[in-house]
């Protein structure tokens, strides 16, 4: 074979060998964008879940399952079902919960859910004077919207690992009271091993030693009652009103005193 055939066979080759090499890369660049994406938008929600852990707990609960009162649920299914329609947002439920981050909400358009107080809820965005750079608020949109799976599949939900309770002890029932979900207590209350609340409530370390004290004429164990049930009759020095009044709606009799037992056993 002349050189020249022999270079004519050889380009060929070569040119049909990077053909097949560019088809290849080709049909699979659109898998590895999407692994790309998938990766990316997985290390977002990761990023979103730190920011919500810092940030919102305190009114929208540890489990996002908010708290009665004070805030909505953010992992229910009329989050991801009505409530745009509800609210009249034409675009998506992400840029939806961005804004209210950025911006907050002035008043509550639930209040016979969801408080009633003026601000509704703060404004985030460092824009605005608040403490989120706009990639942390869409960060805390996209781990909230991450949720819409289990919303619209409650039995998907995974099952929290429950703390073992000695049904025959009102302490420990109690104790489940405070931290369960449903209730809240724990979301804004501290007591050391249990909780660790927020700066805008009082810890409730010891609060047995001190509650007879409060209210002149009053035990601790009616103190305490009273704290419970009508928490704006009394308020702790260095605090704001901002316990909602629904336990009385929101416990069951056995469950108010089973909480009392609880926090009773709670002594300096």
């Amino acid at each position: 074979m002349k050189r020249v055939q022999l270079e004519i066979v050889l380009g060929t080759i070569f040119v049909l060998l990077s053909a097949f090499i560019m088809i290849d890369l080709g049909v699979k660049e659109e898998d590895r964008l999407a692994l790309s994406e998938t990766s990316q938008r997985a290390e977002q929600i990761e990023f979103g879940a730190a920011i919500y852990e810092v940030n919102c707990t305190a009114c929208h609960g540890s489990h996002a399952q908010g708290l009665p009162g004070v805030a909505p649920c953010l992992r229910c299914e009329e989050l991801f079902t009505t409530r745009l329609e509800e609210v009249g947002w034409d675009g998506g439920l992400e840029d939806y919960i961005v804004s209210i981050v950025t911006k907050g909400v002035q008043v509550s358009t639930r209040p016979q859910f969801i408080g009633g107080g003026s601000p509704a809820m703060p404004t985030w965005s460092e824009k605005f004077g608040g403490p989120l750079r706009d990639d942390q608020i869409r960060a805390v949109a996209a781990f909230i919207t991450n949720f819409e799976s289990w919303a619209l599949n409650p039995a998907a939900v995974p099952t929290l690992m429950a703390e073992e309770v000695d049904l025959s002890d009102p302490v420990s029932r109690g104790r489940a009271v405070f931290v369960s979900l449903e209730v809240g207590c724990n979301a804004c209350h501290a007591i050391s091993n249990v909780s660790t609340g927020i700066a805008q409530a009082p810890a409730l370390d010891g609060i047995a030693s001190r509650a007879g004290s409060r209210i002149p004429g009053l035990s601790a164990e009616e103190y305490i009652r009273e704290s419970i049930l009508e928490p704006l009759a009394f308020q702790v020095e260095g605090f704001d009103p901002i316990m909602p009044e629904i336990f009385a709606d929101l416990l069951t009799p056995e469950q108010l005193e089973d909480l009392i037992a609880f926090l009773l056993s709670l002594e300096e």
